[in-house]
């Protein structure tokens, strides 16, 4: 798996961000006010909710590593039932809808639709990837005042890691619902590495499911590509991680067949690509490992894009790629402690 296609599949629609409209200066004359661990648990799970169950519709903008996207969201929350269309609106184009764990991905151009069921991970403008008990360990959360964003009310939190291992955060909840209107991710020095924000966004608006249902019913005139993931378990697989970053839990691993072009020769079995994901509640990585393929496999490099690493390595015979939005060091333990069962 090349970088740029680990950083495909691994991102659930896209990278979300957006470049600062406004200055931060008059948020930091306010005095931070720390915040206990039930308060970060309830401030988290507020943002996270909001994003699972109000009705909403926008634009975002995403700025990461010099380039600059947007798209247009729409979600809607029906009962125990969750919808959301999301279309690009620069380069080539691409909708993407879900209905609950069924996403279709719909590239018009080429005239493909992708149809897969898949854990959603939480992406910009949802936020957990846990019930938030365990962040108050691994982050320190700080209230930051005021602000506005897209013409709402906004109260404004502090992320900071307690450890190497993960980068910041700098958060903007609208104050009546708690829906994330602007998120930045923060290095070392609290440089700004990767932003994501609505530009304009409308909540509390009614639900439209159908929206979201009839265009993936109406796929004439695409070739329909439907990949069948397997879940599965990375010991189940015949691996066991030596060492970990303290903090990441495993999440989910599913196993799929690699497509015609690297399924190897006429005869031979077919190829797999494991896939894991590991989260800390907030960040989460994903290693890759499938066989190695000298045609394919050439270079093992780091690449940055934004907040989001990329690291490929051979491993005997195989090949992994580990991508998150973390620093390089994260992903190297993961990367030097992956072994092959004896």
């Amino acid at each position: 798996m090349s970088p740029m296609q680990a950083r495909r599949w691994w991102t659930p629609w896209l990278g979300w961000g957006m470049a600062a409209f406004m200055s931060f200066g008059a948020l930091a004359q306010a005095q931070d006010v720390p915040l206990q661990r039930t308060e970060v648990r309830n401030w988290l799970l507020r943002i996270h909710e909001a994003a699972q169950q109000r009705n909403f519709h926008g634009t975002f903008v995403v700025s990461a590593g010099g380039q600059v996207v947007s798209s247009r969201i729409a979600h809607y929350c029906d009962g125990s039932n969750q919808y959301e269309r999301i279309e690009s609106l620069d380069g080539q184009m691409r909708r993407v809808f879900r209905h609950n764990d069924l996403v279709a991905t719909l590239w018009p151009g080429s005239r493909l639709a992708v149809l897969e069921h898949r854990e959603t991970l939480s992406t910009f403008p949802a936020l957990l990837h846990s019930d938030g008990d365990r962040l108050s360990d691994l982050y320190e959360v700080r209230r930051q005042g005021d602000d506005r964003v897209a013409g709402h009310e906004a109260e404004v939190l502090l992320v900071r890691p307690r450890d190497a291992y993960r980068w910041g955060y700098r958060l903007w909840a609208e104050r009546a619902s708690g829906l994330l209107l602007r998120a930045e991710v923060l290095g070392g020095q609290e440089d700004v590495l990767e932003s994501s924000a609505f530009s304009d966004v409308a909540i509390g608006v009614k639900p439209q499911p159908e929206s979201v249902t009839q265009p993936m019913k109406r796929l004439e005139g695409y070739r329909v590509d439907r990949p069948a993931l397997t879940k599965t378990g990375y010991e189940q697989e015949g691996w066991v991680y030596r060492q970990k970053p303290p903090g990441f839990q495993h999440v989910n691993s599913v196993k799929r067949e690699l497509d015609a072009q690297t399924a190897g020769r006429p005869g031979e079995p077919a190829r797999q690509l494991l896939q894991t994901i590991f989260s800390d509640g907030l960040a989460h990585v994903s290693i890759f490992v499938e066989p190695y393929d000298a045609n394919r496999h050439r270079a093992e490099v780091l690449m940055s894009m934004g907040a989001t690493q990329t690291l490929t390595r051979r491993y005997r015979d195989w090949w992994v790629t580990a991508v998150g939005e973390v620093p390089p060091t994260t992903l190297r333990l993961f990367v030097q402690g992956l072994e092959r069962k004896k």
